[in-house]
């Protein structure tokens, strides 16, 4: 599969308003937020995004009825990152980016601290540039630490090897 460019999400988004019955706001983070919102210059096989406003299976109708029309893999959207949204501040929203807006479609993207506390839980090879990137773009390192700590201290699982994962980043920033 080819990586969606920027173009081609834009393009994505613009049919999948066109497909939607109701108003709907998409909240994207991992590299479709990484591209659209913060202007990196990366490739991603899918948009990680969580629908808010709309019926789950008539957004996976609508979403599928985009593939189709656009060549796209069924899953070019989906909302496999939101089992890891419980590690977010509970003000995540009021940082949330606005990336396009259409007649019933808005498509908001985390922020870099959100993305970067988010890469730091999948821990995984290609996270470690993403993360350094976050950080070189002046994510706010102060809020990211700050809420690894608050998880550390209600002993969310997963926290200690995120706070390893970006000592080692910040190791070689």
């Amino acid at each position: 599969m080819k990586s969606l460019t920027k173009e081609k999400m834009l393009e994505a988004f613009k049919a999948l308003d066109e497909a939607l019955g109701s108003t709907t706001r998409l909240i994207i983070g991992g590299g479709g937020a990484m591209i659209l919102a913060h202007h990196f210059r990366l490739g991603t096989a899918d948009v990680d995004g969580i629908a808010v406003g709309v019926d789950p299976a008539e957004f996976d109708s609508c979403v599928k009825k985009v593939a189709k029309k656009l060549s796209l893999p069924g899953d070019w959207l989906n909302p496999y990152y939101s089992t890891f949204t419980h590690v977010l501040p509970q003000d995540y929203g009021s940082r949330l980016l606005l990336v396009c807006e259409f007649s019933k479609l808005k498509v908001l993207a985390l922020s870099k601290e959100d993305l970067l506390i988010m890469k730091c839980f999948a821990g995984r090879q290609k996270d470690i540039l993403h993360a350094k990137a976050l950080i070189k773009q002046g994510a706010n390192l102060k809020l990211v630490e700050g809420q690894l700590e608050w998880l550390k201290e209600r002993r969310i699982p997963g926290t200690d090897n995120a706070m390893t994962f970006l000592d080692d980043i910040l190791d070689q920033v």
